[in-house]
Order: C-alpha cells, then structure tokens, then sequence
C-alpha cells in the first residue's frame, strides 16, 4: 500500500513515516505542497495523509480540492492543528474521508489509516475478502487464509497480492508492477521469481499470467 504524507513538522514527520513503514506500508513523505502535488501525478497512491498549514504553493485544503477537480479521487485523511468545528467542515467538503486533530496517537492514526484503506480500496463489507476456491484475504491484518489457516507471505508477496486484489479481474502489467512494487529498483526474473513464489501459494491459475502484458486475478 502506498501512503503519501505532506507534513512540514520534521520530527512528526519522521515518527509518522517510521511508524507506518514499520507496519509495512510504503510511505512517501513531503514538506512542500508543491513537491507532493506533483508527485501525487507520477505515482499510484492508495491514501494521502496531508497537513493543511504547509508551505508550497497549496494548502492541505486547496490540494484536496485541485486534485478532486483533476480526477484524482485518492483517499484522504487530513492530520491537522487546525481543531474548529469550521475546519472540520472545509476538509469534509474538500473531499476527505477523515479528519485527525494535532496532537494524536501513532495507534490511533493506524486504525484511522486501516479503515481507510479498508473503506475506499477493497470496497468489502467486512475484513475478510473472498478469494476463489475458499481462500480469503484479511485486509486489515494483510493475512492470506485458506481452510481457516493462514499462508505465510513475504512482504513483497504481500505487497503484490494486495496490488492484484485491488485491480482485480483486470489486467496489472508489467510496467505497473515494476513502478509499484519495486519503485523501478528490480531485474524482470527477479520480479517473476517473487510473482511466482506467490502464484505457487494460491490455487493455480488464480493468478493468470497475461503473455507479454503482465496478470490478472481471477475473482467472482
């Protein structure tokens, strides 16, 4: 999962990013507007975590809003000083889905950041995605289950699995696996080596290998 965060407060910052990465998320951390805003558009990201009194040329507020006007309809949690019933309201009406007022804890910003995710990228009902052939996958806890027993995955078999999962039933090329999973940092058959060893863990041809293009995951 790909997690932006614009903050401007160093040491918040580092301490929300060593928390979250620690928790196997993938984090891109900002000081400046400008810098995520431009990054939002060079990279696929399932939430942004914005401060709103920040330097660039947006605030957390109006960066919301020019990305809504753009198309880009990404997951949004402000983190914010700002604590007025007022502020609440712009930021809901800037298209956010949650709202955390300065000063918080790390766990509750884990719990906020699950039920977003969980809300607006899987778009089930309850924690437990159905999988073909009796197999589910846990979206808080990142955990594969087959016959109530859980199959061991690396990080990285984790990481691509909730990437097919959230492109299911449609293609996920090579490009975008590259980009996504290894930030473009990977040879091609180390890459297939890792998208194998987490095929071999699924019933076959659950993960259906798209010749010269990428895969798709198969789902009802």
């Amino acid at each position: 999962m790909n997690i932006l965060l614009l903050e401007d407060e160093t040491i918040l910052k580092e301490s929300i990013e060593e928390f979250l990465s620690a928790k196997d998320y993938t984090v891109d951390s900002y000081e400046n507007s400008t810098d995520a805003f431009d990054a939002i558009f060079s990279k696929d990201y399932d939430l942004l975590l914005l401060d709103v009194n920040v330097p660039g040329e947006f605030d957390g507020f109006s960066l919301r809003k020019e990305l809504t006007d753009e198309g880009k309809n990404i997951p949004t949690i402000f983190v914010t000083s700002m604590s007025s019933a007022d502020a609440m309201l712009q930021g809901y009406a800037n298209g956010c889905c949650d709202y955390i007022k300065k000063p918080f804890d790390l766990i509750e910003l884990q719990l906020r950041v699950q039920h977003a995710l969980k809300s607006n990228c899987f778009k089930t009902e309850n924690d437990l995605l159905q999988l073909p052939c009796d197999y589910q996958y846990d979206v808080i806890n990142r955990k594969l289950i087959s016959a109530s027993e859980q199959i061991q995955l690396s990080k990285t078999e984790n990481d691509i699995l909730t990437l097919f999962i959230k492109h299911r039933n449609q293609i996920v090329s090579f490009d975008m696996l590259y980009e996504q999973i290894w930030q473009n940092d990977v040879e091609a058959a180390n890459a297939r080596v890792q998208i194998n060893n987490l095929r071999r863990k699924l019933p076959k041809d659950v993960i259906q290998n798209i010749y010269g293009i990428g895969y798709r995951l198969d789902c009802q």
